[in-house]
C-alpha cells in the first residue's frame, strides 16, 4: 500500500523540490500552504507521515503539532526549521514531534528520514482471512508491549503513543532491571546526533510515565536512578 506524505510548508519551492523527491520514492504526497490548513488536512485525510514547517502562516507547526497531539493524532511528524529561527528541539520533541531538520538541507536526507521512521513503525498486512495473532509480546506487570505491532497496552487499554514514547517504552522494557543512562537511551532511541542533549530523554521519559503510572510523581515501572539515568521496575504487590 503506497503510504500517504504530508508536507505543510508556505515556500512553494520547498514544497515542490520534497513533493518531487518523495513522489519519486514512490509515496503519494498531499499538501498545505499554511498551519490551519495543514492541521485540518492532517485530520481529514489521516496520512502516514507529516513534514511540518516551523514558521507558518496562521498557526505555526509548533501549535499544529500540539493541537494534533491532544487530538490523539500519532502520525509521525518532522519538523522543518530555519537555521537562523530561534527552535528548542526539546520543546518540539515535548510537544509531539519525532524528528527534526534544518534547512537548507538535502530533500534525500529528508526522504532517508521518512524511509527510517515508517520503516520502525510498518506493521506487515496479513493476509485476507487470516487472524491476527499477537503472541510475541512483553510483558511487564499490567504493561503488555507489542513489538512487531508497535502497540502497547496498560491493564489492557491501548496506549496512545507516539512512535518515541513507543520505542522508548520498548527499550526500556528490553532492558527491564537493567540502569540505562541517558546517553544509551538516547544513542538507542533517537539514533543520531542531537548533541548530547539529554533532556530530550527526560521529556519523554516524563511522557511516558503519565501515561503508564498511577502517580507520575511517584513512579513504580520506571525509576530514576540519581546521577545516573534510568531503570524499568517490576512492581511490587498487586
Amino acid at each position: 500500500m503506497v503510504k500517504k506524505v504530508l508536507v505543510v510548508d508556505d515556500e512553494q519551492s520547498i514544497v515542490t523540490l520534497l513533493q518531487y523527491n518523495l513522489q519519486q520514492a514512490g509515496y503519494e504526497v498531499i499538501t498545505a500552504m499554511d498551519g490551519e490548513e495543514g492541521m485540518n488536512t492532517a485530520i481529514s485525510e489521516q496520512p502516514d507521515f507529516i513534514i511540518l514547517d516551523l514558521m507558518l502562516p496562521k498557526m505555526d507547526g509548533i501549535e499544529v503539532c500540539k493541537h494534533l497531539r491532544q487530538q490523539k493524532v500519532s502520525t509521525p511528524i518532522l519538523m522543518l526549521t530555519a537555521k537562523d529561527e530561534e527552535f528548542d528541539k526539546v520543546l518540539g520533541l515535548e510537544l509531539g514531534a519525532d524528528d527534526y531538520m534544518t534547512k537548507p538541507f538535502s530533500p534525500r536526507e529528508v526522504v532517508a528520514r521518512v524511509k527510517a521512521i515508517l520503516r520502525r513503525i510498518q506493521v506487515q498486512p496479513l493476509a485476507e482471512g487470516q487472524e491476527q495473532e499477537k503472541t510475541d509480546y512483553i510483558k511487564v506487570k499490567s504493561l503488555k508491549i507489542y513489538p512487531e505491532h508497535y502497540e502497547a497496552y496498560f491493564d489492557d487499554e491501548q496506549l496512545e503513543l507516539t512512535p518515541k514514547e513507543f520505542e522508548l517504552l520498548l527499550y526500556l522494557a528490553q532492558h527491564k532491571g537493567r540502569v540505562l543512562t541517558r546517553d544509551q537511551l538516547l544513542s538507542a532511541v533517537w539514533n543520531y546526533d542531537f548533541a548530547g542533549d539529554t533532556r530530550i530523554v527526560d521529556v519523554h521519559i516524563s511522557h511516558l510515565r503519565e501515561k503508564i503510572e498511577e502517580d507520575s510523581k511517584k513512579p513504580t515501572f520506571i525509576k530514576t536512578i540519581r546521577g545516573l539515568g534510568y531503570k524499568m521496575e517490576e512492581p511490587k504487590g498487586e
